[in-house]
């Protein structure tokens, strides 16, 4: 996976959630596509990890402890982009919390306000102060990642479905909101994929990866850096023209 087509060649680019998963993979691919990247996410060492790897390989990385659901620290994480690159072309919103599966009845409310603070407030906040820079230098384009699950009945993960539901609509009104400033947004719906999250969920109800191999079209869940490929799309100015889609990366499960 060493092909560089030079997506992303020249951009500074903000990715939260970077520390596994999704957000590795992407911190990896727009490196190669030529972007500087900087990565945030709560585990220090895992960014270090990253980062380092990152800079042997020639490219480059900065990291950013932070938490989604601090609305102060997302602000600082941004500021320090600023003060290591001064200027933000794009942002990867990737950042995310599952939620214990289980029925509507049966979630706490300290889990949905859980996922309200990480998997939509977090990403408003990350939104408006990304766009916030992004502006003081002529634009650039976020990808907010959202999830298959937001685009129909959730039963097992409902208060995480809902969130990612309503960062679809806040996706699509930040697109038309900042669309002439030169700022696209868009969010991407993955399937199934192969990350930590999925695991997680393996443990809590055996059998999910079973189940989730048998209902995709393609007969497997996706590759984390099947997904990050299309975020650098997104984020690149091949997609000049592409603003407020939800772009739906699952293999045709969600067909």
């Amino acid at each position: 996976m060493n092909n560089n087509t030079g997506l992303l060649t020249g951009k500074v680019v903000l990715i939260t959630g970077a520390s596994r998963g999704i957000g590795e993979a992407a911190a990896r691919l727009f490196t190669r596509e030529g972007a500087a990247v900087v990565l945030a996410a709560r585990g220090t060492d895992a960014l270090t990890r990253v980062v380092t790897e990152i800079r042997a390989d020639g490219g480059t990385a900065d990291a950013i402890t932070m938490d989604l659901a601090d609305r102060a620290d997302i602000r600082s994480a941004v500021d320090q982009v600023e003060k290591l690159h001064g200027r933000l072309d794009g942002a990867f919103n990737n950042g995310a919390i599952v939620q214990q599966p289980g029925p509507l009845d049966t979630t706490s409310d300290d889990e949905i306000d859980e996922q309200f603070a990480v998997n939509f407030r977090g990403h408003w906040t990350a939104m408006t102060a990304e766009a916030a820079l992004m502006r003081r230098n002529g634009g650039g384009a976020i990808v907010n990642t959202s999830s298959i699950g937001s685009r129909r009945a959730n039963p097992v993960l409902p208060a995480y479905g809902a969130m990612k539901r309503a960062l679809n609509s806040l996706t699509e009104s930040a697109a038309v909101t900042w669309a002439k400033e030169g700022i696209r947004v868009n969010g991407i719906t993955p399937g199934g994929t192969a990350t930590a999250m999925i695991d997680q969920w393996e443990a809590a109800t055996p059998g999910v990866i079973a189940h989730l191999n048998a209902t995709s079209p393609v007969g497997r869940m996706a590759e984390p850096h099947e997904v990050a490929e299309v975020a650098a799309w997104l984020l690149s100015d091949r997609a000049s023209m592409v603003n407020g889609a939800i772009v739906p990366v699952d293999g045709g499960a969600g067909a």
